[in-house]
């Protein structure tokens, strides 16, 4: 029983056990033979399939909205001016080059620190925010976005326990096939089990295949730490719709 009551909604009513086992670390080999559940509201029953079925689902003039946007590597290992090792983690873009970062260790990052990373690229500690958040000054001569996609590391989530994502591997399957807007540190997940040939066949049956852009930020990550989910604080995150989806 879910309880809410007058607005109020207790995130313990949404516990469950999770066996650490069941969590994958690893994508399957393909990525339609993920396993789907489909409720059938009319009928109130449950079905056991895999994605590869989801086109059976849907008939003429149904819409389907892909989120197009695009993971780029927002994940840095540098060394401050003292030698100390540094893990930077870009959030939001406030300016030209000028980021809202997650930094650690924190405690080393005082206003004025430069931080050094490979490909001639340096950051100077420009301050904090009221969360604690590192603000940073990206500089470098050459260009910004491919010196992260040569250096930088894609943001797995933090319920993935293995290595940094860096491999060839993790770039291409934490993306979806229908990518395009850089700007998301975060996959829109859902996206993730649709491959060419899926689209193929929902576009076939007559359905619409339309797409925004939303970029997933780092309110993904931000744990709840709150009792109640109405006094949660959801993080904003870029949406733009296109005249023609509109």
């Amino acid at each position: 029983m879910l309880i809410c009551v007058f607005g109020f909604m207790l995130i313990s009513e949404f516990d469950y056990k999770l066996p650490e086992e069941l969590i994958a670390q690893n994508p399957l080999g393909k990525r339609d033979i993920s396993r789907m559940l489909v409720v059938n509201r009319a009928e109130k029953s449950f079905q056991d399939k895999h994605f590869y079925n989801f086109p059976q689902f849907l008939k003429k003039d149904d819409v389907i909205i892909l989120n197009n946007t695009k993971v780029f590597p927002a994940r840095l290992f540098g060394i401050s001016e003292t030698g100390a090792k540094i893990e930077v983690f870009l959030v939001r873009e406030i300016e030209n080059q000028i980021w809202e970062t997650l930094a650690r260790p924190t405690r080393r990052l005082k206003t004025g620190r430069k931080i050094i990373f490979g490909e001639n690229l340096t950051a100077e500690v420009l301050g904090k925010t009221e969360e604690g958040r590192v603000v940073a000054k990206f500089e470098t001569d050459g260009d910004f976005n491919e010196i992260l996609d040569k250096i930088g590391q894609t943001p797995l989530p933090p319920y993935i326990k293995r290595e940094p994502g860096n491999s060839d591997t993790d770039r291409e399957r934490y993306q979806t096939v229908f990518a395009k807007q850089r700007g998301a540190i975060a996959a829109p997940t859902a996206g993730l089990h649709f491959t060419p040939q899926i689209l193929e066949k929902i576009k076939n049956l007559g359905a619409c295949v339309a797409e925004i852009t939303l970029h997933v930020g780092y309110g993904t990550f931000e744990p709840v730490r709150v009792s109640d989910l109405s006094e949660h604080k959801v993080l904003p995150e870029l949406c733009e719709i296109s005249e023609q989806t509109a």
